[in-house]
């Protein structure tokens, strides 16, 4: 018997190094309480001591943060008053999106912020458009596909997704967000999210680690991680806030955070790997490598069936053209060949 707890400890043990290793990197992670809320969000509050202030329609209650409650235009936030010098860090969030309205009309989401500026209202989801930084969003409502209807155009496998919808975002302060596309032009990755109206915990994690951005969920009630993105290149700068926002438009839902936990993530490197990191010059404006790749085959947009049938056409009509012409050449080649012989 005393064998085989014996082995059960090791497994358990093997199985904790192998969750805490990145890239056969091995990691540590370690709570930290300053940029983190939970219940019963004692550091929520407009007084000086407090880690969290609130703004906007938000507010607190006994089980969450509501960021927003479900009626038309409201627009909350919730924002750290610390800036975070971590390098590598871990975000857990566990969220509600619910509400009364249908399943295709109920909006408009909620995002998840690290940005140089704080307490700033506007028209993504709640912040400013233009920020700087990186914006997460739970995305409920599809205007895309109004913006597509409009320019006849139609959804192909490239550009058609399904909503509720999880993407990122990398800002510089100078990048709009285009509300009308959902922010697909600007988007580096995302995953179909169906969070709304669930009975069980829904949870969003973020991990920025050695210029890495990956983005997974967990929303099947299963305590299971699911990829959405994973994104190499990340470059963000440290000195940053956090926050966390929702707005409601002309469609609304109950956006309700219930507790974000910031994790700062101990990295072993390699002395190559801390002697480039200290040649590197210290980042200051955020960017990500080799962007224009990432999005080529987004930008790229499905042509509408009318423009299909047109191109085939005129690709058709031109080879027939050619077809022809040869012919011709060639028959007026063959007969100067044969006067030749005469």
């Amino acid at each position: 018997m005393a064998f085989k707890y014996y082995w059960t400890i090791v497994l358990f043990i093997l199985t904790v190094n192998h969750c805490f290793a990145d890239d056969d990197h091995e990691m540590e992670e370690f709570l930290k309480r300053e940029y983190s809320l939970s219940k019963p969000y004692q550091g929520v509050g407009s007084l000086s001591s407090s880690h969290w202030e609130l703004m906007g329609d938000a507010m607190v209650t006994t089980d969450q943060v509501r960021l927003t409650p479900d009626m038309q235009s409201k627009q909350g936030a919730v924002w750290s008053r610390l800036p975070c010098h971590l390098k590598d860090w871990e975000m857990q969030v566990q969220f509600k999106i619910h509400g009364q309205g249908k399943k295709n009309l109920n909006g408009d989401g909620m995002a998840i912020w690290y940005t140089k500026e704080r307490k700033q209202k506007g028209p993504v989801f709640g912040n400013m458009d233009n920020f700087t930084g990186l914006g997460v969003f739970v995305d409920t409502y599809n205007n895309e596909e109004k913006y597509i209807e409009a320019q006849k155009k139609r959804y192909s496998t490239r550009t058609q997704r399904t909503f509720p919808f999880v993407l990122a975002m990398v800002g510089n302060g100078s990048i709009s967000y285009d509300h009308e596309r959902d922010g697909h032009p600007t988007e580096l990755g995302g995953c179909n999210a169906m969070v709304r109206n669930l009975n069980h915990d829904t949870f969003l994690f973020i991990r920025y680690i050695r210029r890495r951005l990956t983005v997974m969920i967990d929303i099947d009630g299963q305590h299971e991680w699911r990829d959405c993105l994973d994104i190499p290149g990340v470059r963000l700068p440290q000195g940053y806030y956090f926050g966390a926002s929702a707005i409601t438009g002309e469609l609304s839902n109950n956006h309700d955070l219930i507790s974000l936990k910031l994790y700062e993530l101990t990295v072993i490197r390699s002395q190559k790997e801390e002697e480039e990191e200290e040649e590197e010059e210290e980042i200051i404006i955020p960017s990500v490598d080799n962007l224009d790749l990432l999005r080529l085959s987004d930008t790229e947009e499905g042509m509408s069936g009318i423009a299909i049938f047109f191109t085939a056409l005129f690709s058709m009509l031109g080879c027939f053209f050619l077809i022809v012409v040869g012919l011709v050449v060639y028959s007026y080649w063959s007969e100067n060949r044969r006067k030749r012989f005469y």
